[in-house]
């Protein structure tokens, strides 16, 4: 079909659905001018926008193609508008002029890597044991042990920091905003950087300039929480110690051995435990990930009252973990509409089960600028958040444990969020649905002991994933009563 008519095509099709240009992009949470781009021809949607937008306008994901055209689809690459002020940020931060960031990326499209495999998480882990070793007093990667399989993860941790069982709620979690602390210098190799926007835009992975918190103090302990976290760009953290993840994967498939002295951005930005460890002096950026258990009655095809363990795989269009296995919800921490007031790790929680399982697009901060005064105001929450909400009770949110990821030298609070009211899962099991940072989200029953014997020894893991995974099953089996029947899971230390 001619680009004249694939158009015209296009523009037609939106209208019938009836929105004007400025609608469409409201719907899809991109500028106005990007949808008469697409409709002029001179960009496609990035992946994550198909669905929805065959949705929006009643066709098929075929049917869409056909619209746009093969020709279109695979056309010399062209990131959409959504990538404008990273560029800026990259030009200003490497004093380039203005432009020259977007001029890099694009000739670097052609050598994008973004099909490169993940090495199993196993290699992973001991690859940053050997790399770290030994390590600094206390200060141990995290293993366990459940049944025959025993797992070691890239998350620095401590005795001490694990089995909280602290309450997400202002009486347990003490998470403070500081303003005004000096910020260090930001880390960023430019060449890594233009390799990473290309295979990012080509990908369709979302990279926005959104504030983020970073960790300046924390002291877990059991039942209390304390941290001090102050303010970041995600741009920075994506085009800076995310990058180390991408090094060590490259090294890795090059069947080399990380050691220090041999990887240039892991050896200027975490050289060592210390470094790791230190988070005043660096950005540590990082977030919340929950083990979402959710009591069902006893069903004549289930059996017993059970909790269903939720299970996500991830997405190829996140910055991170794209293909792994996590638990959900799994977020960074950053404010969403106030700095302050989101600074707890609660409020991070509850916003992202209302936009990774209840369908609340409206709170997707990679999504742009928001509208709303207050997101999360009472009148706003899905069905499903409003019922957990209406008594106390019904909704449990603890912080089972705290480390610092490896990979990138993130903070890791893993969480668990526990439904105890069996009357949920009649009520809004239906309205479970991962949003589109999943690829695919998988269910397991608390009484199945070996399929969750099974699950923990998948090398498809996030290690953050599995960590928090674990954690949020050792503290199920202390509150789930005859619901779970899982092998215990034991900590290597």
């Amino acid at each position: 079909m001619p680009i004249g008519r694939r158009r015209d095509e296009l523009i037609s099709a939106r209208k019938v659905a009836g929105f004007t240009q400025e609608g469409l992009a409201d719907v899809l949470h991109v500028d106005r001018s990007t949808v008469a781009r697409w409709e002029a021809g001179d960009y496609v949607p990035l992946p994550y926008l198909w669905p929805k937008l065959a949705s929006v306008l009643g066709r098929s994901r075929d049917e869409l193609q056909a619209l746009i055209g093969p020709s279109a689809v695979t056309r010399e690459f062209s990131p959409d508008d959504s990538f404008e002020p990273v560029f800026t940020w990259l030009d200003r931060h490497a004093g380039w002029p203005l432009g020259r960031a977007r001029e890099q990326v694009y000739a670097s499209a052609a050598a994008s890597s973004r099909n490169q495999p993940n090495p199993p998480r196993s290699v992973i882990a001991h690859a940053l044991a050997d790399y770290y070793a030994p390590p600094t007093s206390d200060h141990r990667p995290y293993v366990a042990r459940c049944g025959q399989v025993e797992v070691t993860t890239t998350v620095l941790t401590r005795p001490a920091w694990l089995d909280l069982a602290c309450s997400l709620t202002p009486a347990g979690e003490h998470t403070a905003f500081e303003g005004g602390r000096a910020r260090p210098s930001a880390v960023v190799d430019e060449r890594a950087a233009v390799r990473r926007l290309a295979d990012a835009a080509a990908s369709g992975i979302r990279i926005t300039d959104v504030p983020l918190y970073r960790l300046l103090e924390v002291d877990p302990q059991p039942g209390g929480l304390r941290a001090k976290v102050g303010i970041a760009s995600f741009v920075e953290y994506a085009l800076g110690v995310d990058l180390l993840e991408h090094e060590l994967i490259e090294y890795l498939a090059s069947g080399r051995t990380a050691r220090p002295g041999h990887m240039p951005l892991r050896d200027r930005q975490l050289p060592d435990v210390s470094a790791v460890l230190d988070l005043p002096g660096r950005l540590c950026a990082g977030g919340v990930l929950a083990l979402t258990a959710i009591a069902r009655p006893a069903d004549p095809f289930r059996g017993d009252a059970d909790f269903v363990l939720l299970v996500q795989k991830r997405s190829a269009q996140v910055v991170n973990t794209a293909d792994r296995l996590s638990v959900i919800p799994k977020s960074f921490h950053g404010p969403l509409a106030d700095r302050r007031a989101d600074a707890r790790i609660g409020v991070t929680l509850r916003r992202e089960l209302e936009e990774e399982l209840f369908g609340r697009t409206d709170v997707d901060r990679s999504a742009g600028d928001l509208r709303v005064a207050d997101p999360m105001h009472p009148t706003r929450l899905s069905a499903p958040m409003r019922w957990l909400t209406e008594q106390p009770g019904r909704l449990r949110m603890e912080c089972t444990g705290f480390g610092l990821n490896l990979v990138s030298g993130n903070y890791e609070f893993a969480s668990l969020v526990a439904i105890e009211d069996e009357e949920f899962w009649p009520r809004f099991g239906g309205d479970v649905e991962a949003n589109w940072e999943a690829a695919g989200l998988q269910q397991y029953s608390t009484l199945d002991g070996d399929l969750v014997t099974e699950l923990i020894g998948d090398e498809n893991w996030s290690n953050e994933g599995l960590f928090a995974f674990l954690q949020g099953v050792r503290r199920l089996a202390e509150i789930g009563g005859d619901r779970v029947r899982i092998p215990a899971v034991e900590l290597g230390y």
